[in-house]
């Protein structure tokens, strides 16, 4: 449970920082800072986060602009009075910032903007949020996003890449910030969410693409934004309070073997 903890949520608009977001709640948190690029998105999920009982803010901000980031913790900090959780959620895609683009395409922007996005800003976020989780004295956590991406290979460039080194920065910060605040991460495989969806949606043959994002899953279907945000938000309870520099996968198995399911 996470009684009376103050969070921020990156990436909270839709999907599984929407969902962390509203289970947070649900577990009894007493505050809930929505971030996300998309501000109608913010304000949705904080009206949603406010259904369930606890106080909320959105708040918008680009996670490619470090002076933002800073902004967004003083604005969850100023807004509950202090901060006992940051969940490093969002991320994108080399898809989603050049669609269509393979490995030996991708233009060098697009590269730099998904780093900034799924790296730097984990990063920022942790380094301006460090002394109110070290002075918050309620069991202080950080999560990270990861992805099965980070942990094996995919045949893209920037996205996996990128998420290897949220593993390895998650593992840097347990270190840096022990015993103070724990850090774990964990690893989704192919989640259902808007960003998944569009994805699918995109490709030249979905069937194809369908199989390719669930075949390797022991349990033979998508996750569900649930079943991430119940692993998501155990991580930043006091339930968790011996695990920091954990790497967790959510991945229907897809870790576990080196195979394809015929069907």
């Amino acid at each position: 449970m996470l009684t009376d903890k103050r969070m921020l949520v990156t990436g909270a608009g839709a999907g599984m920082g929407r969902e962390i977001a509203v289970e947070a709640a649900r577990q009894g948190a007493a505050f809930v800072g929505v971030a996300d690029i998309d501000a109608a998105a913010a304000e949705e999920a904080a009206e949603a986060v406010r259904g369930e009982g606890a106080a909320a803010r959105a708040i918008t901000v680009d996670l490619a602009d470090a002076a933002q980031v800073r902004g967004m913790v003083e604005a969850a900090v100023s807004a509950a009075g202090g901060l006992d959780t940051l969940v490093n959620n969002a991320g994108v895609l080399d898809g989603t910032v050049a669609p269509g683009a393979t490995f030996l395409t991708l233009p060098e922007d697009a590269w730099d903007r998904v780093y900034a996005i799924n790296v730097k800003a984990v990063w920022v976020a942790t380094k301006a949020a460090a002394p109110h989780l070290l002075a918050s004295g309620r069991g202080p956590s950080i999560v990270n996003a990861a992805s099965v991406a980070g942990m094996t290979g995919y045949p893209s460039a920037a996205y996996p890449s990128s998420k290897g080194a949220v593993i390895q920065l998650t593992r840097s910060t347990a270190i840096e910030l022990a015993p103070g605040v724990r850090c774990n991460a964990f690893c989704p495989g192919s989640i259902e969410t808007p960003m998944s969806r569009a994805h699918l949606a995109a490709a030249a043959d979905p069937e194809a693409q369908l199989r390719a994002m669930t075949g390797t899953h022991l349990i033979p279907r998508f996750g569900q934004v649930g079943e991430v945000a119940k692993v998501a938000c155990f991580l930043a309870s006091d339930d968790a309070s011996f695990l920091t520099g954990g790497i967790f996968p959510v991945d229907g198995g897809t870790t576990a073997w080196r195979g394809m399911r015929s069907q």
